[in-house]
């Protein structure tokens, strides 16, 4: 790593922020640097598509780099551009034709019973290291299969790694609501790796 690399990458996020919003273009650059492949993760997993999330990562730093002057620090700039990429993500979700999604938004139990009939423990199955790659497959089509809504969640939560809160602001809404959709979703998605066992 050169000195010039070493120091750009010493410099905090919100130096470069006004150094970019300065019109220092190489500050933006860095910037980018920190965070594509964070963007581009998000994306794919949420598209499920490398030419999409490609899409989608050109876009999300295009609006930042237009937009960036009214960035104002309220949130961490990784959270804003989270934001924008799930906006651009679900946009274009919600203009493909002819996909039709399961509501999920139904309660988790009635007085009666529980709606979701109990999951077997699949975690210690031994089987499940010689079928990695399989499983990879069954959780990636789960994943794929989950209502925009859940998928967004559960990707931000579980695989980017984000708190709840985090979540919650990305997405705006409440932390209960970020922690009730994300247990639905990993219920769906244990049910689909269930199923998969047996």
């Amino acid at each position: 790593m050169s000195e010039k690399e070493q120091t750009a990458s010493t410099i905090s996020d919100e130096i470069l922020i006004e150094k970019a919003k300065k019109g220092d273009n190489s500050a933006f650059e860095e910037l980018v640097k920190r965070y594509e492949k964070k963007i581009y993760n998000l994306a794919f997993r949420l598209t499920g598509k490398s030419e999409d999330a490609s899409d989608i990562l050109q876009e999300t730093f295009l609006k930042a780099y237009h937009s960036l002057n009214d960035f104002r620090g309220e949130a961490n700039f990784s959270t804003w551009l989270y934001r924008i990429a799930m906006n651009i993500a679900l946009m274009r979700k919600r203009k493909e034709k002819g996909k039709i999604f399961e509501p999920m938004e139904r309660p988790l139990f009635t007085p009666e019973r529980e709606l979701y009939t109990e999951i077997p423990d699949w975690s210690t199955n031994p089987e499940a290291e010689v079928h990695n790659k399989e499983i990879r497959n069954v959780l990636s089509k789960a994943l794929s299969s989950l209502p925009d809504d859940y998928r967004a969640v559960l990707v931000l939560r579980d695989i980017q790694g984000l708190s709840n809160e985090e979540v919650s602001e990305i997405l705006k809404l409440s932390v209960p609501a970020v922690k009730s959709r994300l247990h639905r979703a990993r219920l769906f998605l244990r049910g689909q790796v269930s199923k998969y066992f047996a």
